[in-house]
């Protein structure tokens, strides 16, 4: 899969402040890819660096494999403040007023209203619209002139559940048309129901990146419980591919190896004579692998 995005060795400091400090990955061609982060931990300042809004210490940075800045911008739509447009006036006319002004993008109108959900509402005045369809109007600007990338900064920033599974729906249909997405974001809930790929900073730093499938392989927990539960723990300890065992609660929970499951466990178990009165798969969220690694 080749890259839209290849980032190498950025850093930035505001004064003693280091906002980011080498960090490097690459952004796959057709991803949903999320860059997630407690507050201050350098992801608006990322994204600002990649817009060529922001101008870095150190590092490059390149785009569709080397296009010229110029020619490349073009090809990305983005989302980096709280959406601003007229609140008297139409849909249909903010998004005239922000082709006019990008000088791109004028006879999208129609196609990216569809886009984001908003046709039937085109004539409405954006004071009228929720904080939902408020957003998806900008993400909807965004995508004049057909861009190839989209990088959104907190799109669901706000937003009630409502609000934010139309976001989330939005993005999902947004990258089946072909279109990769950048997205920063803290909610990691919803950063895990959307993205292919990730990347986690902590104050500047990068912690780890990759395929979402991958960082949460092999963090699956296994819990189990028996009427004996020293046995069981001593047979357990014994027991190839079993990394980590932990009692917690009146069970043991289980760190394994990514080919033992829980089929593997109660086979096992069944084997040295012990009956499991539980046994249960515990997949780690992206939220308790994110906590692990930033506290």
């Amino acid at each position: 899969m080749s890259s839209v995005l290849s980032i190498q060795n950025i850093s930035k400091s505001y004064g003693p402040i280091q906002a980011l400090k080498n960090v490097s990955f690459d952004v796959p061609e057709g991803s949903v890819f999320g860059v997630l982060g407690p507050n201050g931990s350098g992801k608006t300042t990322l994204l600002g660096i990649i817009l060529d809004v922001i101008l870095a210490n150190g590092g490059s940075y390149s785009w569709f494999g080397g296009m010229q800045p110029e020619l490349a911008r073009k090809q990305i739509g983005s989302l980096l403040e709280t959406p601003n447009f007229y609140h008297y006036l139409s849909a249909f006319d903010n998004l005239e007023i922000t082709a006019a002004v990008r000088q791109n993008g004028l006879n999208d109108r129609v196609k990216v209203l569809q886009q984001v959900g908003l046709y039937e509402r085109k004539d409405s005045k954006f004071q009228t619209y929720s904080l939902g369809m408020k957003q998806r109007l900008a993400i909807g600007a965004a995508l004049l002139g057909n861009p190839k990338v989209l990088v959104l900064d907190e799109p669901t920033n706000g937003l009630d559940p409502a609000g934010i599974a139309e976001i989330r729906t939005l993005i999902r249909n947004m990258n089946k048309e072909g279109i990769t997405i950048i997205i920063a974001c803290h909610l990691l809930d919803e950063i895990e129901k959307v993205c292919t790929h990730m990347a986690i900073l902590k104050k500047g730093d990068l912690l780890l990146h990759g395929p979402v499938n991958e960082v949460l392989l092999s963090e699956d927990q296994v819990e189990v419980r028996a009427t004996d539960m020293v046995a069981l723990e001593q047979v357990l300890q014994q027991m190839t591919g079993i990394r980590k065992i932990k009692p917690a609660d009146n069970i043991l929970q289980l760190s394994c190896d990514t080919a033992i499951g829980t089929e593997q466990v109660n086979q096992y178990c069944i084997g040295k004579g012990i009956v499991l009165t539980h046994l249960v798969l515990r997949k780690k969220s992206l939220e308790t692998k994110f906590m692990e690694l930033t506290n």
